[in-house]
């Protein structure tokens, strides 16, 4: 198995057909932690994976998606995510792409 990374992905899509089918696309590759935000533990070739799925999806000239790299795993990745306000104190992993 290769190094999970931690990713934040965020996206921004226009039609609420195309939205729906991004947020489906979502839950399988990781945990949302804020409307239209996820956090995904991947790694390399499931990073590929998530990228595929999604550009497949969007319509470029009109969505936007922003893919964060917070680095591997086992370094400081959960420490760079800082919440303000209600969240949940423990995010469980739920998805786990390899």
């Amino acid at each position: 198995m290769g190094e999970l990374k931690c990713y934040v992905v965020s996206y921004d899509i226009m039609d609420p057909k195309r939205l729906h089918r991004v947020h489906k696309t979502m839950k399988g590759f990781g945990d949302p932690i804020h409307y239209s935000v996820f956090r995904c533990l991947l790694t390399a070739k499931g990073k590929v994976e998530l990228v595929a799925a999604l550009t497949e999806i969007i319509k470029h000239n009109h969505d936007r998606i922003m893919i964060v790299d917070l680095g591997p795993l086992d370094g400081r990745a959960e420490e760079r995510i800082e919440f303000l306000g209600v969240h949940h104190s423990n995010i469980e992993s739920k998805a786990v792409v390899v």
